[in-house]
Protein backbone atom coordinates (compact mmCIF):
# COMPACT_ATOMS: atom_id res chain seq x y z
CA UNK A 1 0.00 0.00 0.00
CA UNK A 2 1.18 3.80 -0.59
CA UNK A 3 1.13 5.82 2.17
CA UNK A 4 1.06 9.82 2.02
CA UNK A 5 2.59 11.63 4.45
CA UNK A 6 0.81 14.72 5.97
CA UNK A 7 2.31 17.19 8.59
CA UNK A 8 -0.31 18.54 11.15
CA UNK A 9 -0.18 21.11 13.63
CA UNK A 10 1.40 19.60 16.52
CA UNK A 11 3.96 19.27 17.55
CA UNK A 12 5.00 22.43 17.23
CA UNK A 13 8.66 22.32 17.05
CA UNK A 14 8.44 19.95 14.23
CA UNK A 15 6.21 21.74 12.06
CA UNK A 16 8.50 25.02 12.40
CA UNK A 17 11.56 22.78 11.32
CA UNK A 18 9.66 21.52 8.30
CA UNK A 19 8.51 24.34 7.12
CA UNK A 20 12.30 25.75 7.28
CA UNK A 21 13.59 22.36 5.78
CA UNK A 22 11.16 22.98 2.87
CA UNK A 23 11.70 26.45 2.53
CA UNK A 24 15.56 25.76 2.32
CA UNK A 25 15.81 22.87 0.31
CA UNK A 26 17.68 19.36 0.94
CA UNK A 27 20.67 21.01 0.30
CA UNK A 28 20.69 23.65 2.55
CA UNK A 29 20.06 21.45 5.46
CA UNK A 30 23.72 20.01 5.13
CA UNK A 31 25.56 22.93 6.17
CA UNK A 32 23.45 23.60 9.20
CA UNK A 33 25.56 22.02 11.97
CA UNK A 34 29.22 21.99 11.60
CA UNK A 35 30.20 19.13 13.80
CA UNK A 36 32.65 15.88 13.30
CA UNK A 37 31.16 13.63 11.06
CA UNK A 38 29.14 10.85 13.03
CA UNK A 39 30.13 8.13 10.68
CA UNK A 40 33.86 8.67 12.22
CA UNK A 41 32.74 8.24 15.38
CA UNK A 42 32.10 4.34 15.31
CA UNK A 43 36.24 3.72 15.03
CA UNK A 44 37.16 5.97 18.16
CA UNK A 45 36.31 6.01 21.46
CA UNK A 46 33.12 7.67 22.12
CA UNK A 47 33.77 9.01 25.59
CA UNK A 48 33.10 12.18 28.32
CA UNK A 49 35.42 14.41 26.79
CA UNK A 50 33.75 13.46 23.19
CA UNK A 51 29.56 14.10 24.56
CA UNK A 52 30.99 16.84 26.03
CA UNK A 53 31.90 18.98 22.97
CA UNK A 54 28.88 18.01 21.40
CA UNK A 55 27.04 18.96 24.33
CA UNK A 56 28.87 22.21 23.74
CA UNK A 57 27.75 22.37 20.01
CA UNK A 58 24.56 22.11 21.06
CA UNK A 59 24.02 24.51 23.70
CA UNK A 60 25.79 26.74 21.05
CA UNK A 61 22.75 26.80 19.00
CA UNK A 62 20.63 29.10 21.43
CA UNK A 63 19.88 26.78 24.52
CA UNK A 64 19.56 27.97 27.92
CA UNK A 65 20.21 24.11 29.53
CA UNK A 66 21.40 20.82 28.29
CA UNK A 67 21.92 17.54 29.68
CA UNK A 68 22.94 14.34 27.70
CA UNK A 69 23.49 10.57 28.90
CA UNK A 70 25.41 7.62 27.15
CA UNK A 71 24.83 4.48 28.56
CA UNK A 72 26.28 1.21 27.16
CA UNK A 73 26.75 -2.09 28.24
CA UNK A 74 29.43 -1.53 30.70
CA UNK A 75 29.83 2.07 30.92
CA UNK A 76 27.61 5.47 31.75
CA UNK A 77 28.88 8.89 31.11
CA UNK A 78 26.73 12.46 30.60
CA UNK A 79 27.77 16.07 29.99
CA UNK A 80 25.93 19.18 30.71
CA UNK A 81 25.81 22.78 29.26
CA UNK A 82 23.91 26.23 30.72
CA UNK A 83 21.95 26.84 33.27
CA UNK A 84 19.11 24.95 34.94
CA UNK A 85 17.40 28.57 35.70
CA UNK A 86 18.21 31.75 34.26
CA UNK A 87 17.46 33.57 37.62
CA UNK A 88 19.67 31.37 39.93
CA UNK A 89 22.33 30.15 37.31
CA UNK A 90 22.46 26.95 38.75
CA UNK A 91 24.07 24.09 36.79
CA UNK A 92 21.84 21.68 35.48
CA UNK A 93 21.72 19.08 38.05
CA UNK A 94 22.75 15.60 36.28
CA UNK A 95 19.52 13.81 37.91
CA UNK A 96 17.48 16.74 36.43
CA UNK A 97 13.34 15.98 35.88
CA UNK A 98 12.42 16.99 32.48
CA UNK A 99 9.36 16.79 31.00
CA UNK A 100 9.97 14.56 28.01
CA UNK A 101 6.66 14.96 26.07
CA UNK A 102 6.05 12.92 22.99
CA UNK A 103 8.77 10.07 24.40
CA UNK A 104 5.14 8.63 26.78
CA UNK A 105 3.88 7.48 23.27
CA UNK A 106 6.56 5.08 23.48
CA UNK A 107 5.81 4.13 27.15
CA UNK A 108 1.54 3.81 26.33
CA UNK A 109 2.88 1.95 23.29
CA UNK A 110 4.55 -0.55 24.75
CA UNK A 111 1.35 -1.58 27.69
CA UNK A 112 -0.91 -1.53 24.64
CA UNK A 113 1.22 -4.23 22.57
CA UNK A 114 2.07 -5.95 26.05
CA UNK A 115 -1.95 -6.31 26.13
CA UNK A 116 -1.69 -7.51 23.07
CA UNK A 117 0.35 -10.33 23.46
CA UNK A 118 -1.55 -11.12 26.64
CA UNK A 119 -4.62 -11.87 24.02
CA UNK A 120 -6.44 -9.35 25.32
CA UNK A 121 -6.78 -7.17 22.50
CA UNK A 122 -6.05 -7.05 19.07
CA UNK A 123 -3.74 -4.96 16.79
CA UNK A 124 -6.99 -5.47 14.21
CA UNK A 125 -9.42 -4.83 16.80
CA UNK A 126 -11.73 -1.68 15.63
CA UNK A 127 -11.69 1.25 18.08
CA UNK A 128 -15.27 0.87 18.06
CA UNK A 129 -15.12 -2.01 19.93
CA UNK A 130 -13.58 -0.81 22.38
CA UNK A 131 -14.88 2.67 22.63
CA UNK A 132 -18.06 2.82 21.10
CA UNK A 133 -19.47 5.73 19.41
CA UNK A 134 -16.14 8.05 20.85
CA UNK A 135 -14.73 8.78 17.12
CA UNK A 136 -17.45 9.74 15.05
CA UNK A 137 -18.57 12.77 12.90
CA UNK A 138 -17.55 14.60 10.22
CA UNK A 139 -16.55 11.50 8.02
CA UNK A 140 -14.93 9.91 11.37
CA UNK A 141 -15.60 6.64 11.86
CA UNK A 142 -13.81 4.46 14.54
CA UNK A 143 -15.44 0.97 12.84
CA UNK A 144 -12.64 1.67 10.55
CA UNK A 145 -10.03 2.45 12.25
CA UNK A 146 -7.49 -0.15 14.09
CA UNK A 147 -5.95 0.19 17.27
CA UNK A 148 -2.55 -0.80 15.19
CA UNK A 149 -3.44 2.66 12.94
CA UNK A 150 -4.06 4.52 16.27
CA UNK A 151 -0.24 3.42 17.19
CA UNK A 152 1.29 3.75 14.34
CA UNK A 153 0.08 7.07 13.10
CA UNK A 154 -1.77 5.93 10.00
CA UNK A 155 -5.71 6.17 11.57
CA UNK A 156 -6.15 9.15 9.29
CA UNK A 157 -8.03 10.52 13.32
CA UNK A 158 -7.41 14.83 12.97
CA UNK A 159 -5.13 16.27 15.45
CA UNK A 160 -7.16 17.71 18.50
CA UNK A 161 -7.63 21.57 18.34
CA UNK A 162 -9.22 23.96 20.59
CA UNK A 163 -7.29 23.65 23.55
CA UNK A 164 -6.58 27.24 24.52
CA UNK A 165 -3.23 26.80 26.05
CA UNK A 166 -1.88 25.71 22.78
CA UNK A 167 -2.83 28.77 20.95
CA UNK A 168 -2.03 31.30 23.91
CA UNK A 169 0.56 33.93 21.63
CA UNK A 170 1.16 36.40 24.92
CA UNK A 171 2.78 35.69 28.43
CA UNK A 172 -1.13 36.68 29.92
CA UNK A 173 -2.61 33.75 27.75
CA UNK A 174 -0.15 31.53 29.30
CA UNK A 175 -0.32 32.54 32.73
CA UNK A 176 -4.36 32.54 32.56
CA UNK A 177 -4.72 28.90 30.84
CA UNK A 178 -1.43 27.24 32.04
CA UNK A 179 -3.94 25.56 35.19
CA UNK A 180 -6.36 24.17 32.64
CA UNK A 181 -6.90 20.73 32.32
CA UNK A 182 -9.19 18.24 30.26
CA UNK A 183 -10.67 14.69 29.87
CA UNK A 184 -9.53 12.94 27.05
CA UNK A 185 -12.99 12.71 26.31
CA UNK A 186 -13.51 16.28 25.46
CA UNK A 187 -10.07 16.04 23.69
CA UNK A 188 -11.32 13.55 21.29
CA UNK A 189 -14.86 15.30 21.00
CA UNK A 190 -12.34 19.01 19.31
CA UNK A 191 -10.79 16.19 17.40
CA UNK A 192 -14.04 15.08 16.00
CA UNK A 193 -15.41 18.79 14.91
CA UNK A 194 -12.71 18.55 12.16
CA UNK A 195 -12.40 15.77 9.08
CA UNK A 196 -10.10 12.93 8.73
CA UNK A 197 -6.87 13.54 7.16
CA UNK A 198 -7.36 10.79 5.26
CA UNK A 199 -9.10 7.49 4.60
CA UNK A 200 -7.95 4.69 8.09
CA UNK A 201 -4.91 2.97 6.71
CA UNK A 202 -4.44 5.05 3.27
CA UNK A 203 -1.37 7.80 4.48
CA UNK A 204 0.44 8.72 7.74
CA UNK A 205 0.26 11.87 10.06
CA UNK A 206 1.47 12.43 13.06
CA UNK A 207 -1.96 13.17 15.16
CA UNK A 208 -1.77 13.14 19.38
CA UNK A 209 -5.70 11.93 19.32
CA UNK A 210 -4.23 8.89 18.58
CA UNK A 211 -2.50 8.34 22.03
CA UNK A 212 -5.16 10.03 23.82
CA UNK A 213 -7.36 7.33 22.14
CA UNK A 214 -4.46 4.55 23.12
CA UNK A 215 -4.70 5.78 27.08
CA UNK A 216 -8.72 5.32 26.95
CA UNK A 217 -7.99 1.81 25.41
CA UNK A 218 -5.77 0.94 27.85
CA UNK A 219 -7.96 1.87 30.67
CA UNK A 220 -11.13 -0.25 29.33
CA UNK A 221 -9.11 -3.04 28.74
CA UNK A 222 -7.80 -3.58 32.05
CA UNK A 223 -10.47 -1.17 34.35
CA UNK A 224 -7.34 0.97 35.56
CA UNK A 225 -5.97 4.40 34.18
CA UNK A 226 -2.90 3.95 31.44
CA UNK A 227 -0.85 5.88 34.21
CA UNK A 228 -1.52 3.18 36.52
CA UNK A 229 -0.56 -0.01 33.75
CA UNK A 230 3.28 2.22 32.58
CA UNK A 231 3.72 2.20 36.83
CA UNK A 232 2.83 -1.64 37.21
CA UNK A 233 4.39 -2.96 33.66
CA UNK A 234 6.84 -0.30 32.86
CA UNK A 235 8.49 2.08 35.61
CA UNK A 236 8.09 -0.14 38.83
CA UNK A 237 9.53 -3.39 37.19
CA UNK A 238 12.36 -1.57 35.57
CA UNK A 239 12.94 0.62 38.78
CA UNK A 240 12.64 4.03 36.68
CA UNK A 241 12.21 5.72 40.00
CA UNK A 242 11.92 9.11 38.65
CA UNK A 243 10.25 8.84 36.11
CA UNK A 244 6.20 9.65 36.04
CA UNK A 245 2.64 10.91 34.68
CA UNK A 246 1.58 13.99 36.53
CA UNK A 247 -2.00 13.66 36.04
CA UNK A 248 -3.79 17.41 36.42
CA UNK A 249 -0.63 18.17 38.53
CA UNK A 250 0.97 21.47 36.67
CA UNK A 251 4.28 21.30 38.64
CA UNK A 252 8.17 19.54 37.60
CA UNK A 253 9.74 18.54 40.40
CA UNK A 254 13.11 19.61 40.96
CA UNK A 255 16.21 19.41 40.22
CA UNK A 256 14.71 19.87 37.23
CA UNK A 257 15.84 21.78 33.74
CA UNK A 258 13.07 24.40 33.51
CA UNK A 259 11.92 25.91 30.21
CA UNK A 260 11.47 29.62 28.38
CA UNK A 261 9.69 31.41 25.57
CA UNK A 262 9.70 34.70 23.71
CA UNK A 263 6.36 35.20 22.75
CA UNK A 264 7.42 38.28 20.92
CA UNK A 265 10.64 38.31 18.49
CA UNK A 266 13.06 39.88 20.47
CA UNK A 267 11.18 39.90 23.64
CA UNK A 268 11.95 38.66 27.18
CA UNK A 269 12.40 35.02 28.28
CA UNK A 270 9.34 33.57 30.09
CA UNK A 271 9.03 31.02 32.14
CA UNK A 272 6.88 28.65 31.00
CA UNK A 273 8.09 25.00 33.36
CA UNK A 274 4.66 25.16 34.82
CA UNK A 275 1.49 24.16 33.32
CA UNK A 276 -0.87 21.31 32.84
CA UNK A 277 0.76 19.03 30.60
CA UNK A 278 -1.73 16.36 28.86
CA UNK A 279 -2.49 13.00 28.71
CA UNK A 280 -1.41 9.55 27.31
CA UNK A 281 0.08 11.57 24.30
CA UNK A 282 2.80 13.48 26.12
CA UNK A 283 2.73 14.16 29.77
CA UNK A 284 5.44 12.15 31.45
CA UNK A 285 8.29 13.83 33.23
CA UNK A 286 11.50 11.56 33.41
CA UNK A 287 15.20 11.43 33.64
CA UNK A 288 18.25 10.86 30.99
CA UNK A 289 18.72 7.76 33.44
CA UNK A 290 15.64 6.18 32.87
CA UNK A 291 14.63 7.14 29.45
CA UNK A 292 18.08 5.39 28.48
CA UNK A 293 17.13 2.21 30.83
CA UNK A 294 13.54 2.20 29.52
CA UNK A 295 14.95 2.30 25.61
CA UNK A 296 17.36 -0.61 26.55
CA UNK A 297 15.24 -2.32 27.70
CA UNK A 298 12.59 -1.90 25.28
CA UNK A 299 15.10 -2.79 22.42
CA UNK A 300 16.79 -5.38 24.32
CA UNK A 301 13.33 -7.80 24.68
CA UNK A 302 12.95 -6.93 28.06
CA UNK A 303 9.47 -5.50 27.79
CA UNK A 304 7.71 -7.02 24.65
CA UNK A 305 7.32 -10.36 23.18
CA UNK A 306 9.00 -11.26 20.08
CA UNK A 307 6.39 -11.16 18.23
CA UNK A 308 4.74 -7.66 19.20
CA UNK A 309 8.32 -6.39 19.79
CA UNK A 310 8.77 -7.20 15.63
CA UNK A 311 5.08 -5.53 15.20
CA UNK A 312 6.27 -2.13 16.83
CA UNK A 313 9.52 -2.14 14.90
CA UNK A 314 7.40 -2.25 11.49
CA UNK A 315 7.27 0.99 9.73
CA UNK A 316 5.76 3.38 6.97
CA UNK A 317 7.79 6.70 5.44
CA UNK A 318 7.89 9.80 8.13
CA UNK A 319 8.27 11.85 5.06
CA UNK A 320 8.09 15.42 7.11
CA UNK A 321 10.83 14.10 9.33
CA UNK A 322 13.09 12.65 6.60
CA UNK A 323 14.87 16.26 6.19
CA UNK A 324 16.08 15.57 9.44
CA UNK A 325 16.64 12.42 10.07
CA UNK A 326 17.71 10.18 7.36
CA UNK A 327 14.75 7.32 5.94
CA UNK A 328 13.30 8.53 8.79
CA UNK A 329 9.99 5.85 9.84
CA UNK A 330 6.98 5.48 12.32
CA UNK A 331 6.39 2.21 14.21
CA UNK A 332 3.79 1.45 16.50
CA UNK A 333 5.36 4.22 19.43
CA UNK A 334 8.66 3.98 17.88
CA UNK A 335 10.36 5.62 15.25
CA UNK A 336 13.56 4.89 13.51
CA UNK A 337 16.81 6.54 11.50
CA UNK A 338 19.31 4.81 10.03
CA UNK A 339 22.66 5.65 11.36
CA UNK A 340 25.29 7.23 8.78
CA UNK A 341 27.48 4.24 10.56
CA UNK A 342 25.07 1.95 9.33
CA UNK A 343 22.15 0.14 10.75
CA UNK A 344 19.38 1.69 13.03
CA UNK A 345 18.86 4.56 15.84
CA UNK A 346 15.34 3.76 17.29
CA UNK A 347 13.89 6.58 19.45
CA UNK A 348 10.97 8.75 20.00
CA UNK A 349 11.93 12.17 20.85
CA UNK A 350 9.37 14.95 21.96
CA UNK A 351 8.33 18.88 22.29
CA UNK A 352 6.62 20.38 24.01
CA UNK A 353 6.57 24.60 25.40
CA UNK A 354 10.41 24.37 24.11
CA UNK A 355 11.23 21.44 27.00
CA UNK A 356 12.63 19.07 24.27
CA UNK A 357 13.51 15.40 24.58
CA UNK A 358 15.20 13.65 21.76
CA UNK A 359 17.24 9.73 22.56
CA UNK A 360 18.12 6.70 20.54
CA UNK A 361 18.92 3.25 20.76
CA UNK A 362 20.94 0.75 19.12
CA UNK A 363 18.33 -2.10 17.50
CA UNK A 364 20.37 -4.76 20.12
CA UNK A 365 19.23 -2.61 23.16
CA UNK A 366 22.96 -2.06 23.97
CA UNK A 367 23.68 1.26 23.51
CA UNK A 368 21.48 4.22 24.11
CA UNK A 369 21.91 8.04 24.84
CA UNK A 370 19.35 10.58 25.69
CA UNK A 371 19.36 14.72 25.40
CA UNK A 372 17.37 16.85 27.33
CA UNK A 373 17.47 20.74 26.48
CA UNK A 374 15.25 23.95 26.88
CA UNK A 375 15.32 25.93 23.23
CA UNK A 376 15.42 29.47 23.42
CA UNK A 377 14.21 29.75 19.84
CA UNK A 378 11.50 32.42 19.55
CA UNK A 379 8.66 33.39 17.23
CA UNK A 380 10.13 33.46 13.54
CA UNK A 381 12.95 31.56 14.09
CA UNK A 382 13.72 27.89 13.09
CA UNK A 383 15.16 24.76 15.24
CA UNK A 384 16.17 23.21 12.48
CA UNK A 385 19.79 23.47 13.89
CA UNK A 386 19.08 22.48 17.02
CA UNK A 387 17.28 19.11 15.98
CA UNK A 388 20.69 18.54 13.66
CA UNK A 389 23.07 18.49 16.47
CA UNK A 390 20.88 16.69 18.85
CA UNK A 391 20.83 14.09 16.52
CA UNK A 392 24.21 14.04 15.48
CA UNK A 393 25.63 13.38 18.98
CA UNK A 394 23.02 10.48 19.33
CA UNK A 395 24.30 9.21 15.84
CA UNK A 396 27.92 9.92 17.22
CA UNK A 397 27.03 7.64 20.71
CA UNK A 398 25.02 5.13 18.93
CA UNK A 399 27.81 4.21 16.10
CA UNK A 400 30.30 4.00 18.33
CA UNK A 401 28.36 1.78 20.63
CA UNK A 402 28.08 -0.78 17.73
Amino acid sequence: MKFEDSNTRRPRWFRRACVAAAATGAAGLVGVVVLPSAGAAGATAYGKERLQEDVDALKATGISGVLAEVRTAGNTFAARGGVADLRSGDAVAWNAYHRVASTTKTFVATVVLQLVGEGRLALDDTVERWLPGLVKGNGNDGAKVTVRQVLGQTSGVPEYAGVPLETVTSEEGFRRERFRAYRPEQLVAMAMRHRPAFAPGAGWAYSNTNYVLAGMLIEKVTGTSWEQQVFERITEPLGLRNTFAPGTSSFLPGPRLSAYKRFVPGGPLVDVTTYVAGHADHSMISTTKDVNRFYRALLGGRLLRPAQLAEMKKTVPATPYRAFWRDAGYGLGLMKRRLPCGGWAWFHGGGNWNAISDNGVTSDGRTAATVFYATTVGPGQSPVQQIKASATLIDRALCAGQ
